[in-house]
């Protein structure tokens, strides 16, 4: 048995997943209790009276080509968020196990880790190095306890990308006893390439994905989860059945054909001059004492005054977040807006 197989919980490997009705759209379906007819005003293609497919080839081919992997190496969910929760249950044991968290990051890897009643281990980013990982506080911090450890590349909300030579081999030290999740949500953002291409040489590694940022897809709540096939099989016996609406299925589908992710890259590349018009017009601003390099569609500024910040541009009619901890005592994050959401903040704090 592989060994990121024998890391998971055995009542998972040894889990029966729940049967659902079987698929085959040729023959009519009254296997599945579902009612006849159509609701008025159904939009769908497919009915809303149906369930959809489980993992549904449209949105699984379309994702496994975006991202250069097989579809056996892929898992659709709702967003990354369902993803790190479905890892979470598949490899943590409650009161048991251990996590490993970058922060300041993403919070949702903490969260999940405690609604699991998993011990989170946390090694802060070095900030005199611009947030780098540091690679041997991660390691010290390992034990045969430890199943995951989290790395946000580019990370939220300190904005920077992590090198992949770097966690190719972190993948690489964790090795036979911890799983190295890489989030990549910002990466179409960034200068640095996926660590997709390297995902069948790492046993080890699973990649977060969604269409929540570059694509404009939040609303839609569609994310991946990329691993090894063993990795996916045993995710599919936990994730819910009918995870993805098929409303959500017949809209997303067609924005992962080719036109549309060209139309995509194009999008970003104008967010991107729009990044550097901001971060040269806010290195400016007597009210902003650094803007951090950034390799996302946001900025995270330190602040001489953050709650004068944060109250001229509210004042503007706009929201930035507020991301004052420890780490980052001075600090607020504002998303790249059009060039007039751009304008409006800009104005709010000459």
């Amino acid at each position: 048995m592989n060994w990121v197989v024998e890391r998971a919980r055995p009542d998972i490997r040894a889990l029966t997943p729940y049967s659902h009705a079987a698929w085959e759209p040729t023959l009519t379906r009254l296997h599945a209790n579902e009612l006849p007819w159509r609701v008025e005003g159904d939009p769908s293609a497919a009915g809303l009276n149906r369930y959809p497919e489980p993992q549904p080839p449209p949105l699984v081919e379309g994702l496994a080509r975006l991202y250069g992997v097989s579809p056996a190496q892929l898992l659709v969910g709702r967003g990354s968020d369902e993803a790190i929760d479905l890892l979470m249950r598949v490899y943590c044991r409650a009161g048991v196990d251990n996590v490993i968290v970058c922060p300041p990051t993403f919070g949702m890897y903490a969260v999940s880790a405690r609604i699991q009643g998993v011990e989170v281990r946390a090694v802060p980013l070095d900030a005199t190095r611009g947030f780098a990982l540091d690679v041997a506080k991660v390691l010290a911090s390992v034990d045969d306890q430890t199943k995951l450890v989290f790395a946000c590349s580019p990370n939220n909300p300190t904005a920077n990308a992590i090198p992949p030579a770097l966690l190719v081999d972190l993948a690489a030290r964790l090795a036979p006893r911890a799983l190295l999740v890489v989030d990549e949500a910002y990466i179409d953002f960034a200068a640095v390439q996926s660590l997709c291409p390297q995902l069948a040489q790492i046993p080890n590694i699973a990649i977060l994905k969604t269409l929540s940022k570059a694509h404009g897809l939040a609303g839609a709540r569609v994310g991946a989860l990329l691993a090894a096939p063993e990795i996916i099989a045993l995710a599919r016996k936990v994730i819910p059945p009918y995870a993805i609406t098929e409303m959500t299925v017949e809209a997303v589908a067609p924005l992962l054909q080719p036109a549309a992710v060209a139309a995509m890259r194009e999008r970003v590349a104008q967010l991107l001059a729009e990044r550097t018009r901001l971060v040269e017009a806010l290195a400016r601003n007597p009210l902003i004492s650094k803007v951090w390099p950034s390799d996302t569609n946001f900025l995270l500024l330190d602040c001489t005054d953050a709650d004068a910040v944060l109250s001229r541009v509210r004042g503007a009619g706009l929201i930035i977040r507020d991301v004052r901890q420890p780490a980052l005592p001075r600090s607020v994050r504002i998303t790249v807006g059009t060039p007039e959401q751009n304008n409006r903040v800009l104005e709010s704090l000459k």
